[in-house]
């Protein structure tokens, strides 16, 4: 059973949603307004908001930053009877789940409801949605998300940002893309756009003809040339010079380009994959972006999380990697042990999956025997420093009065456990008791926090 949370001014939206809802098995809070549905989410454990916009002082845009603020992974459903273009993306970029228009109908709420609460790991949801590729690996809520609009938008020609730090796999979902799209058949060309130097960039990506100029001893067809009737993947495209994206910007307009020294026009049909590490909105802001190429190239955005941001994915990455690197170096299959599991889950990846794979790599390498002690994890200098900071005495603060005589004789399960239990309490205490909010504040899932409570009795 999920609980769900209506906020609606007109009574009767709150009693249709809350009969609809509790039909298909859902416990459903309600309230008239924002102020008393804060109230309610910050003592229920709540799986899925549905608020509409218009109540008053407070709106119900008001109430979704309000909402992701305190609750990130909370999903929340927009619904109004006045529709805007505007409040749609002010609503879906500041994370709402999705916008729906009055009146709807009952079979289109209920499907958005049960897609939103898969996306929040509800247990009463169906299965989760297959990778769209072998090599990228992930069940988290975000993930999930990941994978939906890869698969709803790799059919359409679209332009697609894609938006994260490095190592959280942008080349891959673009791969996904493509090969998921009607030009799969097609080439697929990665061009990584801060590896040209400025001077070359016509050369390099739309080809010249012989003679041109001083070394263009053949034709070449270019990399743009390459690409046609398929997909170019412009990596690290917030490094383009203003000269060059001025150019990439023609090309991308008029679909048509020409080789240097060529006098003939070269039509090109492309679809455009972009990522970037950098905040373009904000290059856009500073002048350091054309804002008119930003939009040409951000007509779908990506943003990919962090691995911070999807720790209960680690595991499975973890899985992948050592098998995959077990074939590699020929060893037999390998495992972790459940602290190497628990050293690799309290990291913060830096370097994201890249720097996961890594670490196993070489932990495979390294490790003299089927099973990889935290020895053999390489970790950043700042998990070396955290990690120093625990050798020598236990910190009283943690053992209270006992003696470290006492407290070894209860052996590291029992210590672990009760440290645990106090992380626990205190974590609750400080969040007035708000167990989402406690989750957050030990950088957990809200179902491993859940799940620990139980086990303790808490």
């Amino acid at each position: 059973m999920s609980i769900i949370l209506v906020v609606d001014d007109e009574l009767s939206m709150r009693e249709f949603l809350s009969i609809l809802l509790e039909k298909e098995g859902h416990q459903v809070f309600s309230a008239g307004d924002p102020k008393r549905g804060l109230e309610i989410a910050n003592n229920h454990d709540i799986d899925l908001v549905i608020t509409d916009i218009r109540m008053g002082e407070m709106s119900g845009l008001d109430l979704l930053k309000q909402l992701k603020d305190s609750f990130p992974d909370l999903p929340v459903l927009i619904i109004t009877a006045f529709a805007s273009p505007e409040d749609a993306v002010i609503a879906m970029k500041n994370g709402a789940f999705d916008y729906l228009t009055k009146p709807f109908k009952v079979d289109e709420i209920t499907a958005i409801v049960t897609s939103a609460l898969g996306a929040s790991g509800s247990a009463i949801i169906p299965a989760q949605q297959q990778s769209p590729s072998r090599d990228i690996i992930g069940q988290s809520p975000e993930m999930q998300k990941i994978f939906d609009l890869i698969n709803r938008i790799a059919p359409t020609q679209a332009n697609v940002l894609i938006y994260g730090e490095s190592g959280t796999g942008k080349e891959l979902v673009a791969q996904a893309i493509h090969n998921n799209s009607k030009v799969a058949t097609h080439n697929f060309v990665p061009i990584t756009c801060n590896a040209i130097p400025e001077t070359l960039f016509e050369s390099e990506l739309f080809g010249h003809i012989k003679g041109s100029f001083t070394g263009a001893t053949s034709n070449k067809v270019g990399l743009f040339g390459q690409a046609n009737n398929g997909t170019a993947f412009l990596d690290e495209v917030g490094e383009l010079t203003p000269l060059v994206q001025t150019k990439l910007l023609r090309v991308l307009q008029e679909r048509e380009f020409k080789r240097v020294g060529d006098t003939q026009i070269t039509k090109i049909n492309v679809r455009i994959i972009s990522a970037t590490n950098r905040n373009l909105e904000e290059e856009v802001v500073s002048g350091h972006f054309r804002e008119d190429l930003f939009y040409r190239l951000a007509v779908v955005p990506i943003r990919m999380p962090p691995l911070r941001e999807r720790k209960g994915d680690v595991p499975l990455l973890v899985d992948f990697f050592l098998n995959k690197y077990a074939e590699v170096f020929d060893k037999e299959v390998m495992e972790l042990s459940s602290y190497a599991m628990e050293v690799l889950m309290a990291y913060d990846y830096p370097g994201n999956v890249r720097e996961l794979e890594n670490i196993i790599e070489r932990g495979v390498a390294l490790s003299t025997s089927n099973i990889i002690l935290p020895e053999s994890l390489t970790l950043s200098s700042h998990r070396k420093k955290s990690a120093r900071s625990f050798q020598g005495d236990i910190p009283e603060s943690l053992i209270g009065v006992r003696s470290q005589e006492e407290l070894f004789d209860e052996g590291l399960e029992k210590i672990l456990a009760n440290f645990e239990k106090k992380l626990l309490i205190s974590a609750l205490e400080r969040t007035n008791y708000s167990k989402m909010r406690a989750a957050d504040l030990l950088k957990i899932s809200f179902r491993s926090f859940r799940y620990k409570l139980q086990k303790y009795n808490l």
